[in-house]
C-alpha cells in the first residue's frame, strides 16, 4: 500500500515558516550556561566597609599632605619676609657709600684756609651723621689696612713687593669695603704684597 502525501494547505505552509527551528550540528558547542553566584550579604558589606577604610585613609593622607604643604610654604614665607627685613637698607646703602667715598675725599684735601676750616667742620658733623645712620642699619666697615687678604672681603687690584711685609698681606685700600650686617655690599679694593 503506497502512501500518498497530502498536499499542505497555506495555512500549514506558513506556519512552519514562521516557526525558529534551530539545528544543532553534531560538532556543534553547546552554549554554556553560566551559573548565577550568589553573594553573601554580609561579605558584600564588608567589601564595601574596606572600600570606605581605604578611601577615608586615602583622604586623611592627602588632608596630612595638604597640612604639610601649608606649613612649609608658611615656614618658606616667614624665611623670606624676614631675609626682606634683614636686608632692607640694602639697595638704600649702596646709593648712599659712593656719597661717603666723596666726602671722604673731599675732606682728605683740606685747603690751609681759616674761612675753609669751618666749611671743612660742617662736612666732617656730615659725615659722621652718615656713618652713624648706616652703622644703625647694620653697614660697617671692612677693616682690611694689615690685614691677610681675604678673598670673601677683599677685591686685589694690585701686588707689590713690599719689604719687611710678608706675601698676602694687605699693604693699602684702595677704596674702602662695607658689610650690611653678615652679607657683603661692596668688597674693599686693596693692594697686596707679594
Amino acid at each position: 500500500m503506497s502512501k500518498q502525501k497530502k498536499p499542505m494547505n497555506e495555512k500549514q505552509n506558513e506556519s512552519i515558516e514562521n516557526e525558529d527551528i534551530e539545528v544543532v550540528a553534531e560538532d556543534d558547542e553547546l552554549p554554556v550556561v553560566e551559573e548565577e553566584v550568589v553573594i553573601d550579604p554580609m561579605e558584600q558589606k564588608e567589601n564595601e566597609i574596606a572600600a570606605l577604610k581605604e578611601e577615608l585613609n586615602k583622604a586623611k593622607t592627602d588632608i596630612a599632605r595638604a597640612y604639610a604643604d601649608t606649613d612649609n610654604m608658611k615656614k618658606r614665607l616667614q624665611k623670606e619676609t624676614d631675609m626682606a627685613k634683614k636686608y632692607r637698607f640694602q639697595s638704600a646703602a649702596l646709593e648712599f657709600l659712593p656719597i661717603l667715598d666723596s666726602m671722604n675725599l673731599a675732606l682728605s684735601q683740606v685747603p690751609e684756609n681759616e674761612e675753609a676750616n669751618n666749611f671743612v667742620k660742617g662736612f666732617e658733623m656730615i659725615r659722621t651723621q652718615l656713618e652713624n645712620a648706616l652703622q644703625n642699619e647694620g653697614v660697617k666697615e671692612i677693616d682690611a689696612q694689615d690685614k691677610p687678604f681675604d678673598h670673601n672681603t677683599m677685591q686685589a687690584l694690585m701686588q707689590e713687593k713690599v719689604d719687611g711685609v710678608e706675601s698676602g698681606m694687605v699693604v693699602e685700600v684702595l677704596q674702602k669695603g662695607y658689610m650690611l650686617k653678615d652679607r657683603i655690599l661692596r668688597p674693599a679694593l686693596v693692594k697686596v704684597s707679594e
